[in-house]
């Protein structure tokens, strides 16, 4: 299947667009046509705007907007969506990535009592909070125009559980969960809600400092961020119209086969 212009016309937001995932996914979505790219951040606005840059230097001037918006923010949220239909015109992707990893709590695995309790916080409310935040703001508009999709970035299943992860492995459980209970809520509106997962460790900050020692000392190898693109890209196309509810893996991708 050719990923070339599939998202013709489309307009996609992408949080947590600065870096690791995001980035990735924001620039595959440009390359694959996508007529307006939005990337937002809490904060880093230098990193957005790199990125914007690059997406500009593939779909031409004006075709990224970079916005600084909190997930965690309701207000910041709405706001985020309103410049983006006043930009724009319409939205047809929300793509879920930013979140807070488990160094939020500590710098090694540990026993969720070992961590920092301010830290629990935040990545449950960035994690769980801030994508219902985005999806919320967005769906109205979503539904009225009959076609959507919400992409939820997660991660490998097994992580979800594995002691000294919590909350973050869990947190993505719940968003999980989320995905299946939206999809089977908008059943009949043509707005798509999936789960996308790269499979496995990817080379971003959110590797545990302590784990990357580990891991460079016993040789592990990371997957580059881009492997989540080819299916982040055609589930947000015309092409994955029907399919809502699912968890799709990034590794597991084969340009060999169809769809």
């Amino acid at each position: 299947m050719t990923m070339e212009k599939i998202l013709d016309g489309k307009i996609a937001v992408v949080t947590g667009g600065g870096r690791g995932l995001g980035r990735a996914l924001a620039l595959g979505y440009a390359r694959a046509g996508a007529s307006g790219v939005v990337i937002t951040a809490a904060r880093r606005p230098a990193e957005i705007e790199a990125v914007a840059a690059e997406i500009e230097g593939i779909s031409g001037p004006g075709s990224a907007l970079p916005l600084i918006a909190d997930v965690t923010d309701r207000a910041a949220c709405a706001s985020a969506i309103s410049q983006t239909l006043e930009r724009f015109g319409g939205i047809d992707v929300l793509v879920n990535n930013a979140g807070l990893g488990q160094r939020a709590m500590t710098d090694d695995t540990a026993p969720f009592w070992e961590g920092n309790p301010d830290g629990w916080a935040e990545i449950v409310d960035t994690n769980i909070n801030g994508p219902f935040n985005m999806a919320h703001s967005v769906i109205r508009h979503m539904m009225d125009r009959g076609w959507g999709r919400i992409l939820n970035v997660t991660k490998s299943r097994d992580s979800m559980h594995r002691p000294g992860n919590a909350p973050y492995g869990p947190s993505k459980a719940a968003l999980e969960a989320m995905t299946l209970a939206w999809a089977q809520d908008l059943i009949g509106t043509g707005v798509t809600v999936n789960s996308i997962a790269p499979g496995g460790s990817v080379d971003t900050e959110f590797v545990l400092p302590a784990s990357r020692k580990r891991g460079e000392q016993a040789g592990k190898l990371y997957m580059d961020a881009g492997v989540i693109v080819p299916i982040a890209v055609f589930l947000a196309s015309d092409a994955a119209d029907g399919l809502t509810g699912c968890r799709y893996i990034g590794k597991n991708w084969r340009d060999d086969l169809p769809p």
